[in-house]
């Protein structure tokens, strides 16, 4: 069996009025650590004036898959190299994931102004079963319609072979990244011994052939059905053959006219209000069994 390179996830705890403003108290920790941010919410249920965000970013250490002395080291590697305050962390471990979580405000507030406490994930298999990454559909030549306006709005369905829903939901969000930083959770449910999740993937400036193609090119061009269309919706999909006993098992993605579901098209993500919010589960505890 070969080797992966494993994923981090880093979510901090931030205390700020506003997604915005927990954004830009991350942008110095993030322009240090590398990465890309794929998800920010309002915890104050929890922390009261605070939000989490988490920020994706490759760990630089492989091994073979869900080897958890691999994922334990790829955790204390990052901490040591980017926390080094935080001593020696307590790692836990249950494949395909390993975390620690760094509670000591006066350490995490040196690294981000207003920092209470950071949660670092080492996964493994999160993608593993798809082909390489492509181009970005961010980064795919857009058009509009006549208006000037986005014309199509994306979603994706992954079906995920995990035991908790949790696990799915963090394999489903790191994935959507890869389409846009808008992706939100709007629901999950176990199906035929799977965990579905589906994603809001917000406006797209392509229509609803051009989105989906350049979705599927931005997720890898392998294996994909041919383009078809469910009324005005396009759809193309994805499934691993065989299906795997741990991982990414089915993915559908479909777009349809934006004037049809009744986006504001001011809105990049359709949902008013924090366009870039993604459901994310509480830092403070540990991520579920994938």
């Amino acid at each position: 069996m070969g080797e992966e390179e494993f994923e981090l996830l880093i979510t901090v705890v931030v205390a700020a009025d506003d997604g915005e403003h927990s954004r830009g108290a991350c942008q110095r920790w993030l322009d240090r650590i590398g990465g890309t941010v794929v998800g920010s919410r309002d915890c104050s249920d929890e922390e009261p004036g605070c939000w989490a965000v988490t920020i994706r970013r490759h760990s630089g250490v492989s091994a073979v898959p869900g080897d958890p002395a691999g994922l334990a080291r790829a955790v204390r590697v990052f901490v040591r190299t980017f926390c080094p305050r935080a001593g020696v962390p307590r790692i836990a471990c249950e494949p395909p994931v390993a975390w620690t979580v760094l509670d000591d405000p006066e350490v995490i507030g040196e690294l981000v102004p207003g920092g209470e406490r950071m949660l670092v994930e080492a996964w493994s298999g999160v993608t593993a079963q798809l082909p390489p990454t492509g181009q970005s559909a961010d980064a795919a030549p857009r058009r509009t319609d006549r208006n000037g306006k986005p014309s199509s709005a994306l979603r994706l369905r992954v079906d995920v072979a995990a035991e908790r829903v949790t696990a799915a939901e963090w394999r489903a969000r790191v994935l959507a990244a890869r389409i846009s930083r808008r992706a939100t959770i709007i629901g999950s449910a176990e199906h035929q011994g799977l965990q579905r999740v589906e994603l809001d993937l917000g406006l797209s400036t392509e229509p609803p052939d051009g989105a989906v193609l350049a979705g599927a090119a931005a997720l890898g061009n392998t294996g994909w059905s041919e383009l078809e269309y469910r009324d005005r919706t396009a759809v193309v999909r994805w499934a691993a053959d065989p299906r795997p006993a741990s991982g990414i098992a089915a993915l559908e993605l479909c777009a349809e006219p934006a004037a049809e579901r009744g986006d504001d098209p001011e809105s990049p993500a359709g949902h008013g209000g924090h366009p870039e919010a993604v459901a994310d589960p509480e830092p403070a505890q540990r991520p579920a069994e994938g």
